[in-house]
C-alpha cells in the first residue's frame, strides 16, 4: 500500500531528545521553502501543527487545496488513507506522511481481499465507500463518499439499485435512517467515535443543560439521538461558530477544539466553552486519535529533512482509485453539508 523511501521505524525512532534545543518550527519553515512544501494538517493534529500548516481542514478538501498550489511537495499531517488522496489527485508532485506508520481504525477494518470478496457476494450491489479506506479499497469501489455528502449522494441513486456501504457501520446506519436507502453495512468502526458513551453524554448534557452537543455521524446512533446537530467535522466547526450558543459538548476527535477556538479569536467573538466527549469511565482520553497523535514536530521536520516517508503506489491503482473519487466529485456539485439531525 505504502512504498515507503526510509523505513517508517527509522523515522519514528529520531524522537524529541536527538532533536532537543533546536527550533523545530524555524527548520520545519526553513525546509519548507527549501522543498517548495504545502503543509496540510487535518483538524484532528495537535494544536502546535494545526497551527503551523498552510492549511488545515477535512482530508478531501486539504488534498484538493494542495494539488492547486504550485508546491512541490505535500506534506500531509494526517494518516495515510489521507496522504494516499492526496497523490491520487496529485501525482505529479512528491506527498509525505510524517510518520509512515499513522494508519486508521477505519482503514485497518477493511483490508482490500476480504473486501473483494464482500463484493463478489454482492455482484448485484453498488459500493459506496466512505473515504476512510485505502487506495486499493477505492480502486474496487464505484463511488466514494466523505461525511459531508454522502447523504446527498445516495439519494442520488437509482432506488431499485441495491448498496453496500463501508467501511463504517455508523455512518452507514446514519445515513439508512436519513435516506431511508436499505444497505448492506461492512462492520467497521472509528476507534474514537466508537467508545463514545450515551450514558456519559447524559451525565455532560445534565451537568450544562444549556450546552449543545454536536456529534459526527461515525458515532453510535444512542450518541447521535441526544444531539442537536449531526455533520462531517466541517460541518460542526460551522455549526459552533454560527451558533448564538455559549457551551457545547463535542462529539468528535478533540483537537477540532482547537480550531474552534482559532476561529473565533480571529473574529474577534467572545469566547465559547467546550466539553470533549467522555468514553464509559468517563474520564479517559478516548476522544484523542492515537493515529493521529503519531505525527510530531520532530516528525515533521525529518520527513521534510529526509524527503520521507513517501506516498507511492503503481499507476494503474492510482487511476482505478481516481475513478470512482472523480464520479464522488461529479455527483457532488452543487450539493452542500449534511443537514441537521
Amino acid at each position: 500500500m505504502i512504498n515507503t523511501v526510509i523505513s517508517p521505524a527509522l523515522a519514528t525512532s529520531m524522537d524529541a531528545t536527538l532533536l532537543a534545543g533546536r527550533d523545530l518550527e524555524a527548520e520545519i519553515n526553513q525546509l519548507r521553502r527549501k522543498r517548495n512544501a504545502v503543509i496540510l494538517a487535518h483538524y484532528y493534529q495537535e494544536g502546535e501543527i494545526q497551527d503551523l500548516a498552510d492549511f488545515v481542514g477535512d482530508s478531501l478538501d486539504l488534498s484538493r487545496k494542495a494539488a492547486a498550489t504550485k508546491a512541490d511537495v505535500i506534506l500531509f499531517c494526517g494518516v495515510r488513507f489521507m496522504a494516499e488522496v492526496a497523490k491520487i489527485v496529485a501525482p505529479d508532485r512528491t506527498v509525505l506522511l510524517p510518520d509512515g506508520l499513522a494508519g486508521c481504525s477505519l482503514e485497518e477494518s477493511c483490508w482490500p481481499e476480504p473486501f473483494k470478496h464482500f463484493r463478489d457476494q454482492h455482484p448485484d450491489h453498488i459500493a459506496v465507500t466512505y473515504i476512510n479506506c485505502s487506495a486499493e479499497v477505492k480502486a474496487l469501489s464505484d463511488v466514494i463518499v466523505t461525511s459531508s455528502n454522502a447523504e446527498a449522494i445516495i439519494r442520488q441513486l437509482p432506488e431499485d439499485e441495491p448498496i453496500l456501504f463501508a467501511p463504517d457501520r455508523h455512518l452507514g446506519a446514519y445515513l439508512q435512517r436519513k435516506t431511508g436507502r436499505k444497505m448492506t453495512l461492512w462492520p467497521g468502526t472509528c476507534i474514537v467515535h466508537e467508545q463514545f458513551s450515551e450514558h456519559e453524554l447524559i451525565k455532560l448534557k445534565a451537568q450544562h443543560p444549556g450546552a449543545l452537543v454536536a456529534s459526527h455521524p461515525e458515532c453510535p446512533e444512542g450518541i447521535l439521538l441526544h444531539s442537536d446537530f449531526v455533520g462531517s467535522t466541517s460541518a460542526i466547526l460551522n455549526f459552533v461558530n454560527q451558533s448564538d450558543a455559549r457551551e457545547f459538548i463535542i462529539g468528535t476527535e478533540q483537537h477540532i477544539i482547537h480550531q474552534m477556538e482559532s476561529h473565533l479569536k480571529k473574529a474577534g467573538a467572545p469566547a465559547k466553552i467546550f466539553h470533549p466527549l467522555p468514553g464509559a469511565d468517563g474520564s479517559c482520553s478516548c476522544s484523542r486519535c492515537p493515529f493521529m497523535a503519531m505525527n510530531t514536530m520532530e516528525k515533521i521536520y525529518l520527513a521534510l529533512l529526509n524527503n520521507a516517508p513517501r506516498i507511492e503506489f503503481p499507476e494503474p491503482l492510482r487511476l482505478a482509485a481516481l475513478k470512482p473519487l472523480e464520479r464522488m466529485l461529479e455527483m457532488s456539485k452543487g450539493i452542500g453539508v449534511m443537514p441537521k439531525n
